[in-house]
């Protein structure tokens, strides 16, 4: 019955996106309000029956339902419901149904906000986000159908034992999947401003907000991403340059460059083509990063198996890269400027200079993840490229970025002179020189930490002090602090304190990695029950090693004492998970973390019998920090989307009637 039922609402979702679709382009073209209405009750119920797919595939799994193909594949009665509740997206046709019902859900909230407004540009808009919802139907209901009828087994094998070794897996794959279908929102936006031929004002609220969203979603899920390897896969680190860890980052980078070129949009009238561009190249970016995680031609420990559906995938890629082009090449040049730079040494300046650099690094990036694909598709050679190439090229590139994050908001907006320019760059080389002396001094000698150190505190000085300026002037005008805060700070200058905070943030995340990166201590240590051994500044005594029966798992704990200048700090508990069906098991580590650092054991081996383990300890400073840092980052852009009042800038306000056809106005 849930078998039957999926592929009845897969197949009126299919029905459903494709309709609206061309209801949506033909409103666009006809300017019909009664199209444009229909084209939104389309977009509704092309949510409804994706969120109704999804539901009963997460009841096909809760009940055990293996008459379900996809229940077949990865449930299992012995795991436990949280396990079970995320096999949902532990494979591949339960990810693409995931995907379908977070795109549904997002273009459904999109078209409901956008119901009264921006009548020009949303049935054009209405029409790209179904054509994609079309494209994920026919995946779902085709080549990647999680709903077909199988012989009914007495249970299952249970999803990838890598998903079932973390709580992070029920955290993860959500948020990473809010980030990428997310771009597909603004994706539509910037494709109906071309369609039309303009970008006026009214549509870059709603194309900012719908990229700040995703934005903030994906950088908590490359976090997440990183912590999950960190916790789980035991070599201590949280990136590898991995395929699939760099198909998160892409999209991310262009993402980035895309709200920084808005905000020289909106204050300066500039860069339209570029920001439509960058939005455009976001989306791509997101189907290649799923074509490299469901092909199967990448390998990865985050990436799903040989598939068919991979061909299908950059087929689709195919079509959405032409048709950006096309409509490139045919309607750029009448998104016209409002303005124009004054001058490279000024803040739109430094931020276009920021976003070339976005683009290099994407470009740097993309080319070490892909080439080894293409060698082998042209030559039959295999090769990789890894760690090496990625550090040499992309390290440059962000050491760059990170002095750009100082020297761009310290710069005025516009023409300035040689004095101001002064008075705004050279005050912060005091932050420079004060967080460079204090890595000196706790030992810092990589030199580029060293540089990171000096580039990180330029730009913290000068983000803290851009921060919080505006309080600062509203008390010496003789605001009390509660009115200069909560109408400054967190009213009307918002949005302003929230991009500094997401700087903030990004300072530290560069120096946390860093740091971490380059003053790491590692040892291997070998020792029985009762024995004590020393690693750094810390002491271990293996206490016990014991078996842990578990419900879908059998667990072999090392419980170490870990000690540091003779006090007891915490008891680790790294281990070796034995799942049903699995030759090798799977380590677990386990982490002491502390505000400077983390203490981190990974089992190597391990002998319950012989009561001994080998263990790989390592000491990493600041790791902790990144993931605080990046939270603080998300937290930053979603302050950010919370809505101000109306502020001046470099465009007319819009007619309160500007909402039909033709009328919206923008300042020549």
């Amino acid at each position: 019955m849930n078998a039957i039922l999926g592929r009845v609402l897969v197949l009126a979702a299919l029905l459903v996106s494709t309709g609206g679709a061309v209801i949506g382009f033909a409103a666009g073209r006809t300017r019909s309000q009664e199209g444009l209405k229909w084209a939104q009750r389309f977009a509704f119920a092309f949510a409804f029956l994706m969120i109704a797919a999804t539901a009963v595939m997460e009841y096909a799994l809760l009940t055990h339902d293996f008459s379900v193909s996809y229940v077949a594949h990865v449930g299992s009665l012995a795991t436990p419901t949280w396990v079970t509740v995320a096999s949902l997206w532990s494979s591949l046709e339960g990810s693409i149904l995931f995907w379908g019902c977070v795109l549904g859900i997002y273009v459904a909230i999109a078209t409901w906000l956008t119901r009264h407004d921006y009548h020009e540009y949303m049935p054009d808009a209405i029409g790209v986000w179904l054509a994609c919802a079309a494209f994920f139907s026919f995946l779902i209901a085709g080549p990647a159908n999680p709903f077909l009828s199988v012989a009914a087994a007495p249970d299952g094998p249970g999803p990838n034992p890598l998903l079932q070794n973390h709580i992070l897996m029920v955290i993860h794959p959500p948020f990473l999947y809010l980030g990428y279908v997310g771009m597909t929102i603004p994706f539509g936006f910037a494709c109906a401003a071309l369609i039309k031929g303009r970008l006026g004002h009214a549509l870059l609220k709603p194309m900012r907000e719908s990229l700040m969203l995703p934005w903030v979603f994906l950088t908590i899920a490359i976090m997440l991403g990183g912590w999950w390897a960190y916790e789980v896969l035991g070599w201590g680190g949280y990136w590898a340059w991995d395929p699939v860890e760099n198909a998160s980052l892409l999209p991310w980078l262009t993402a980035t460059a895309a709200l920084h070129s808005m905000v020289v949009l909106e204050r300066r009238g500039v860069l339209k083509g570029w920001t439509v561009t960058l939005i455009q190249a976001t989306f791509l970016l997101t189907i290649l990063g799923t074509f490299m995680t469901r092909s199967g031609v990448f390998n990865s420990v985050h990436s799903f198996t040989q598939s068919a559906i991979g061909p299908t995938i950059l087929a689709f890629l195919a079509a959405a890269l032409i048709f950006s082009i096309a409509l490139l090449a045919m309607r750029i040049d009448l998104l016209e400027a409002e303005g124009n730079f004054e001058g490279a040494v000024s803040r739109e300046g430094m931020f276009l200079f920021n976003n070339l650099m976005f683009v290099i690094l994407t470009f740097t990036v993309l080319i070490g993840t892909t080439f080894p694909l293409l060698v082998e598709a042209v030559k039959g050679k295999q090769m990789s490229v890894g760690r090496p190439y990625f550090d040499s090229m992309v390290v440059p590139v962000g050491a760059v970025l990170l002095f750009l994050l100082g020297v761009g908001p310290a710069l005025p907006w516009g023409r300035a002179t040689k004095e101001k320019i002064r008075r705004a760059l050279l005050p912060p080389i005091a932050g420079a020189v004060v967080l460079l002396a204090a890595g000196y001094a706790f030992g810092v000698r990589n030199p580029w930490t060293l540089l990171t150190l000096a580039f990180g505190g330029y730009a913290a000085q000068v983000t803290l002090s851009q921060m919080w300026m505006p309080l600062v002037k509203r008390l010496r005008g003789g605001d009390s602090f509660s009115k200069a805060f909560f109408d400054g700070q967190l009213g009307r200058g918002r949005r302003r304190f929230a991009s500094y905070i997401v700087h903030a943030g990004a300072v530290v995340v560069f120096i946390a990695i860093a740091i971490s990166s380059t003053m790491r201590y590692t040892q291997e240590v070998h020792f029985a029950k009762g024995q004590t051994v020393n690693v750094g500044a810390y002491s271990l005594t293996l206490l016990n090693v014991f078996d842990r029966p578990e419900p879908n798992r059998v667990a072999t704990v090392a419980q170490i004492a870990v000690a540091k200048n003779g006090v007891q700090k915490a008891v680790l508990e790294p281990r070796m998970n034995q799942y049903l069906g699995m030759r090798e098991p799977i380590g677990t580590p386990d982490v002491y973390s502390t505000i400077g650092g983390d203490f981190y054991l990974s089992v190597m081996n391990i002998d319950p019998a012989g009561q001994s383990v080998a263990v790989n300890a390592i000491i990493t400073p600041f790791v902790g920090w990144i993931w605080i840092a990046v939270v603080v980052m998300g937290l930053g852009g979603l302050m950010a989307l919370i809505p101000v009042r109306p502020v001046a800038t470099a465009f007319k306000p819009v007619p309160a009637d500007a909402k039909q056809y033709g009328k919206e106005v923008v300042a020549g």
